[in-house]
Formats: C-alpha cells, structure tokens, sequence
C-alpha cells in the first residue's frame, strides 16, 4: 500500500520545518495532548517516515494541524521530529505559522494573531505581512520557568559540569561556558557526542516533571552557551533527538535560557535577549512577564524571528519499501 503525504517545506532561521498539509492521519476531536498521545500509539511511523532518511535527515522538524479543540484557538497542532513528538517546538511553531498564514489554511478570529493549541499549552503567535508574504512573526510561547539550578554531573570523558535544568516548552541542561565546557568552537561532532554523554549522566542524577502536567519529564535536549558575537546578547547551541545541533537559536531553547537568566536573577522582566545560532541566524527573545507555574516562578517569553516557504512536496511512503519507515545511522 502507497500513502501519499502532501507537504509544504520551510525553514525558520535555516532549521528545516516540513508541514504536513494532506495525508496525515484521521484524529478523534480531542484536546490535542490527547491527540499526540493517539498519534505516539498508533501512527509514529508516520513520523519516521517523514522525519527520517531517506526521506528527511537529522535536524528535520515538522507539524501536523487539525481543528482546535479549544476555543480560543485557531489551530491544533501535533509536533513530529526527529526526536519524537514533542510537547512544544518554537521553530516549528514559526515555520508552521508562517506557512498556514501565506498559503491561507487557516483564517485566525483575530487578524494578525495566530493561536495555537499545543500540547504544552495555548501559543499565540502575531505576525506581520509584506504584500502576500509573511515578514515576520513573534511567538508569544508557553510558561518557562527555572526548574533547578547549578546542578553537578560527571560526564565520561569531559569530567564535572554544572548545568541549570530550565523549561521552555521541553526540560533543557543549559551548560554555560565554564572549566569543562571550552565553547562553541569545538564544532558540531564535538557537541553531539559531548551532548549525548550528558544527557545519558543526567537520568541518573536527575528526572525533572512539569509541575502542571506530569506527561512532559525528562532532560532531553540541551543548550550550549556563549559569548556573543556582533549585536546578539549571546549565542547557543541547541541539541535534541540523537545527533541533531538546531541550525536557528531554538525557540523552546531560548525561551529555557531567557527562563534560567531570570531564574538566576539576570534578566528582568521587559528584558531583551537576542539568541544567535552556530550559522549566525538571530531569535529576538523577551520577557513579557513573569508567572506562576505550580509552585515555581516562571516568565512569559516571546521569540522574534522569520521563516521561509521553500517548496511543495509530495512524498510517498510504500510498505513494500523495506526503508518505509525511515532510518537512522548511529
């Protein structure tokens, strides 16, 4: 049997972000937390199959929209990347907004605002035209919040570092420069594999949960920090699924790092942080305001940033492929 999958490919600051327009599974009218979890059980090849070679590669990101379940909302969205279906995705986010919008899928209630629902919660999005195009967007993201600071793992190899574990839409170590951390200039092979032994260090010292939904736990993607270049506040390295480094800043990435710096007393509410990719790709972050989030004091962060449409495609996936599920190297 051939599926057929009819998708539009952007990218968002250089990351990758296909959107599925046509062929993705039928969905029951739930809230979309209980959708993505019906997708994780049932329809995860899906995923692979577009995520993966050889259809895709290591960094791809991408998105499924349905009818919202809320109110409020424009839009639902399920996330589906390399890494598995994620709670929130700021690239994706901004890709998918800048698609839905261009290619008139989607009608928002309220002109020059997008709302999403997302698993992590409502995502409002504003954006602005130049002729037919979208020009920019700001994402207004999730409730992020530092969740603990300074905490010491032993990495094989590199020896002990002291991260912060912060949300933004999903659990990041944010390791500043320090003794064993030397910067970004030790190249992308060098992050990964440094990415990945920490990561496996910190299940065994640390096991974070949301304190408003116990379905979103774990340290699975890390930010590696620097010091800035030209006009950026600082620059970072995101890390997520098994060998991926986000060719832009990372919208749930940098909404973490904007939620450590306020954690730790370092960027106040209003503030501005400009986050700079490894390609040089800028996300103008900013602290709307500050929330509660269980019993924790988070922020608000929104993401300034842009993406491009950079084709229509229509991909096929035949079970008689051996390969139709896709396929990972390592």
């Amino acid at each position: 049997m051939r599926k057929t999958f009819f998708c539009i490919d952007s990218h968002a600051c250089g990351n990758p972000v296909r959107v599925v327009a046509g062929g993705g599974p039928l969905l029951p009218h739930l809230p979309v937390a209980e959708r993505r979890a019906l997708f994780v059980r049932d329809h995860d090849w899906i995923r692979t199959a577009l995520m993966f070679e050889p259809r895709g590669h290591d960094v791809m990101s991408g998105a499924i929209f349905y009818p919202p379940w809320r109110d409020d909302c424009d839009v639902a969205v399920v996330f589906i990347e390399v890494s598995g279906c994620l709670p929130m995705c700021g690239a994706g986010t901004i890709g998918l907004s800048t698609v839905l919008i261009e290619e008139g899928l989607v009608s928002p209630r309220v002109p020059g605002t997008l709302s999403l629902e997302t698993p992590a919660g409502r995502v409002d999005v504003t954006y602005r035209m130049d002729g037919d195009k979208v020009a920019e967007v700001r994402l207004f993201n999730v409730p992020s919040y530092l969740h603990a600071a300074d905490v010491a793992v032993d990495v094989p190899g590199t020896g002990r570092l002291v991260v912060d574990i912060a949300y933004g839409g999903n659990f990041y170590a944010v390791v500043e420069p320090q003794d064993n951390w030397p910067g970004l200039d030790i190249g992308p092979s060098a992050i990964i594999d440094l990415s990945q032994k920490l990561r496996t260090a910190l299940a065994d010292v640390i096991d974070p949960v949301h304190p408003e939904d116990d379905r979103i736990r774990g340290v699975h993607h890390a930010i590696w920090c620097d010091a800035p270049r030209g006009e950026a506040d600082g620059r970072g390295a995101v890390f997520y699924g098994e060998k991926a480094i986000d060719r832009s800043p990372g919208g749930t990435g940098t909404s973490a790092r904007m939620a450590q710096l306020h954690g730790k007393g370092r960027l106040a509410v209003g503030g501005r942080y400009r986050n700079e990719s490894l390609i040089g790709t800028i996300f103008d972050g900013r602290v709307e305001s500050e929330v509660a989030i269980g019993s924790f004091t988070g922020i608000r962060p929104s993401l300034g940033a842009w993406a491009r449409i950079i084709g229509h495609n229509t991909i096929f996936v035949d079970d008689r492929d051996p390969l139709f599920k896709g396929f990972q190297i390592g």
